[in-house]
């Protein structure tokens, strides 16, 4: 493929690191579809492949005119070739291509539903697609799920060599089997969502893109009439309602603003309606699910003119109905928040009691950090400043420990 101009390294190094963020899924997704489940593993190579070629040359021969295509190109290129070699020396034989077409007509969709098959564990269900489909680090996964990164690895060797030697079918099941699927999928795109909107490390606070994904790929489900139903469509108005706030959640200097701090002005009313027009959908039917609870969540704090004037007690009844549905140390915490503020600092202390010896918050900077805005707020100082200096030591980001420095600064 002849380049159409030449470009430094620095241009081609952004330009391929922005196309592994937006592209590494679909192209691997298209891969896999092509070789069959059993070479999971070789199609992760081979687009890796692709990627390196692409930072080794494109800087030196220019940036081809289509990059998402001949990234694609070179790794299915290179595939092929290792399959070739795999049959001359007897050591393997290529795969037959599924007889079916994308049933959802999105690859990258359909490679979470071949990640999320029920033949593998729940757990190693999601860290195997968070992992491949959504680019996170193992690290990255293992802080999502408060575990050491060890446990998280093994699960993804596991779940690899499941699918390689079970050689499991890449087609969505639009059958009985489909909703347990289905829920499996919803699960891997909170946690995908999760990541952008708070990332679990580095120099950002956000990950715009992995939001994004993740409400184009609800979407498509929604749309779907087998996949359309009122829980999915519950995460959708979760997803969009959230992102609505994305543009005033850091300062033009990539600092945190708390929720309180934000301008609401900046809030995307498009996505707002679209998240309204969700939960509208959701609220067919008898099915009350985690997604729902945390949509309503959302939207109060979306018809909220202010932070002072937000409906604490509905949110803390709200929490308190996802407790009992969902019962989780992280879902405690936004409890005792809420009812801070629906009641008093103390009621929210004695929630957060039984926690104190919690394994899962022990690296939870967030925990912490929670501990002392309440003791602040209750006149505690010294308390506050010893739980943000924790929460300082376990922060994962720059964006958030900033934020601790200055609130540890304005406690002097």
């Amino acid at each position: 493929m002849h380049p159409i101009a030449h470009e430094p390294a620095a241009e081609a190094g952004l330009l391929v690191d922005h196309l592994f963020r937006h592209q590494h899924a679909p192209i691997l997704g298209a891969l896999v579809r092509m070789l069959g489940s059993a070479h999971l593993g070789l199609a992760e190579e081979c687009v890796q492949d692709a990627f390196l070629r692409a930072l080794q040359t494109w800087p030196f021969h220019g940036i081809p005119p289509n990059p998402a295509a001949w990234l694609t190109l070179v790794a299915k290129r290179r595939a092929l070739d290792q399959l070739r070699r795999a049959v001359v020396s007897g050591s393997g034989e290529p795969s037959s291509p599924p007889a079916q077409p994308p049933t959802l007509g999105d690859d990258t969709l359909e490679l979470i539903f071949l990640c999320c098959h029920p033949a593998l564990p729940i757990d190693s269900q999601l860290a195997l697609t968070l992992r491949s489909v959504a680019g996170l680090s193992t690290s990255e996964i293992a802080r999502a799920y408060l575990l050491p990164e060890v446990t998280i690895a093994q699960r993804i060797v596991r779940a690899k060599k499941l699918i390689s030697e079970s050689n499991l079918s890449f087609d969505v099941p639009f059958d009985a089997h489909l909703a347990p699927r289905l829920h499996s999928v919803c699960r891997v795109l909170y946690l995908m969502f999760n990541e952008g909107y708070s990332a679990s490390s580095g120099d950002r606070l956000l990950r715009e893109e992995l939001c994004h994904e993740a409400i184009r790929l609800v979407a498509l489900l929604t749309l779907n009439p087998a996949t359309g139903r009122p829980a999915v469509h519950a995460l959708a108005a979760l997803f969009c309602l959230q992102s609505a706030r994305l543009p005033a959640r850091v300062d033009d200097a990539g600092d945190l603003l708390t929720l309180a701090s934000q301008d609401r002005a900046l809030w995307d009313s498009r996505l707002t309606a679209a998240g309204f027009h969700h939960l509208a959908h959701a609220a067919a039917g008898n099915e009350l699910t985690p997604w729902h609870l945390e949509a309503e969540i959302a939207s109060l704090h979306s018809l909220a003119p202010t932070f002072d004037s937000t409906d604490w007690p509905r949110i803390a009844d709200a929490y308190e109905a996802l407790s009992a549905l969902q019962p989780s140390p992280v879902v405690t915490l936004a409890h005792a928040v809420a009812l801070s503020y629906a009641a008093t600092p103390e009621a929210a202390l004695a929630l957060l009691a039984p926690l104190a010896d919690e394994p899962a918050l022990a690296r939870y900077h967030l925990y912490p950090a929670i501990l002392a805005d309440l003791y602040a707020r209750r006149g505690d100082t010294v308390a506050a400043r010893t739980q943000l200096e924790r929460a300082l030591a376990l922060a994962p980001t720059t964006p958030e420990r900033n934020l601790l420095v200055r609130r540890l600064a304005s406690l002097l």
